[in-house]
């Protein structure tokens, strides 16, 4: 069985491969009466979208959504949801599927071509098919909708390491995140990472990286123990993106060196006119027991460096026969950069979902 759904109340499923004629997904939940047009989806995909700069693939999308269903004019004459499904689509306009001739022979060692293999038993390997990351523009798509659900939420990723090369936090500056091609809020280290991803890319292979999201503005509250906790649903959502192989909440793995008084998170009563209590740390990244806090929401994401490279690496054919492959193409020297939009996607998907489900149960 597969499975190609994400949410319990604000839910989405994507469709699609990366050398078809387009992409699609199809947002269930939402509420009725959001004003909602392509304008207000564009921007984020064009955020993710490729061939923007030579640090990303070359392969020119221009990742044009439609809306197809789910809106109609409301009594004001704005554009609105109307409570049934929304289809969104992209057509894929640029593809090069010739450039997957040894693929479809020989599976690339960190792809999914040999487990679509395994399951299937056959595969789309024009791309990598449906297990691109071409799938999540779609993500991103659903992510603008999701925004419009909860937007007392403001919402921030950016690149914090590529290739083990960190930012300083000394030198944090989010005006930066916007002005390179990194989502980088670090001006120094983005200079640093020019020549780190060039080389990498001249030299035909390809480098991790690691994005840091904050969200903003999540209310006590939101959340579910025990089976649909804020971390774990976010934990879910990253480790569904292509490409990621781990996941932290807050301090994360940080978190296990530390001592108990270390790590707590203190309170202290509400200032005059407040109504929340304050803390004083927030290593807990903004959740407790699944449940918000009221703190900044934050997670850690690994992307794991690109599986498809010109440097040869051992491999076997289908037929179980020692080859070597090198994947032609145009591919990502480091996928973690065009990752910045996607998990921001995620993240309001994940906090759209459990905005309701809090107020289903909570009013």
């Amino acid at each position: 069985m597969s499975w190609n759904t994400f949410g319990r109340v604000f839910r989405f499923t994507t469709w699609g491969e990366s050398h078809g004629p387009a992409i699609g997904a199809v947002v269930d939940g939402c509420p009725p009466g959001i004003a909602l047009t392509e304008d207000d989806i564009q921007p984020w995909l064009d955020r993710r979208k490729p061939g923007q700069n030579k640090f990303t693939t070359q392969r020119r999308e221009p990742d044009q959504v439609r809306i197809l269903s789910g809106v109609f004019d409301g009594p004001d004459g704005t554009q609105r949801t109307t409570g049934t499904p929304i289809s969104l689509m992209i057509e894929n306009v640029d593809q090069r599927s010739k450039d997957y001739s040894n693929v479809a022979q020989a599976y690339r060692p960190g792809h999914a071509d040999y487990t679509y293999d395994a399951k299937y038993g056959f595969r789309d390997y024009r791309g990598g098919g449906r297990s691109s990351a071409r799938e999540t523009a779609m993500r991103v798509a659903a992510g603008a909708v999701a925004r419009l659900v909860v937007p007392q939420v403001s919402i921030l990723a950016y690149v914090a390491e590529i290739g083990g090369d960190r930012i300083d936090p000394a030198n944090f500056d989010a005006e930066q995140i916007a002005q390179n091609p990194f989502w980088c809020p670090d001006a120094d280290a983005a200079k640093r990472w020019e020549t780190l991803v060039d080389d990498a890319r001249k030299a035909g292979s390809s480098l991790g990286a690691v994005v840091e999201c904050v969200a903003r503005g999540v209310p006590a509250g939101w959340g579910a123990p025990l089976y649909a906790k804020l971390d774990s649903e976010l934990a879910a959502a990253m480790m569904s993106i292509n490409a990621v192989k781990g996941v932290e909440i807050g301090d994360g793995f940080d978190a296990a060196r530390l001592s108990g008084e270390a790590n707590a998170d203190p309170m202290r009563p509400a200032s005059e006119g407040g109504e929340a209590p304050e803390f004083t740390a927030n290593h807990a990244g903004g959740i407790a027991g699944g449940i918000a806090t009221g703190q900044p929401v934050t997670c850690r994401v690994a992307f794991k460096p690109t599986s498809s490279i010109l440097t040869p690496v051992d491999t076997i054919t289908r037929e179980g026969e020692a080859t070597q492959i090198s994947t032609k193409g145009r591919h990502d020297p480091c996928v973690g950069i065009r990752g910045v939009p996607v998990v921001e996607a995620m993240m309001a998907c994940v906090l759209a979902d459990q905005a309701l489900l809090h107020r289903a149960q909570c009013g």
